[in-house]
């Protein structure tokens, strides 16, 4: 499974960027995609998912201002992000909770991308 992402890129504080990611390969089943995103010292954190069901879980950060989508056919996964501040900055991760197949089925397993970087200026 290969994870390629895009539209990362340098900002001004109020502006709106768009996250895309396609996932490939073999992908039968999946609990989750999402996006995650490292600051400079800090660990990886969660910035939103969206699950197979259709259920979807923001980080308090993102909520109200970040709004993710994912197209099951099409293994993508988009992160809109509006009203971006400093505290944005970060190297953004896509990431796919892939069922795997038999024989190791039901058990997940994480799929990263390489990372997009978003740099919002004051």
């Amino acid at each position: 499974v290969q994870l390629q992402a895009s539209g990362g890129g340098l900002v001004q504080a109020g502006d709106s960027l768009r996250l895309s990611c396609v996932a490939s390969g073999s992908i039968f089943s999946y609990n989750s995609m999402g996006w995650y995103r490292q600051a400079p010292g800090k660990e990886r954190e969660l910035v939103a998912t969206g699950a197979s069901d259709g259920s979807t879980k923001y980080a308090d950060s993102a909520k109200g201002r970040f709004t993710i989508s994912t197209d099951d056919a099409k293994h993508t996964v988009d992160l809109q992000m509006n009203n971006l501040t400093p505290e944005d900055t970060a190297v953004y991760y896509c990431n796919i909770e892939k069922v795997l197949e038999r024989p190791h089925w039901p058990y997940p397993k994480d799929y990263w991308g390489r990372g997009t970087q978003v740099t919002v200026s004051s």
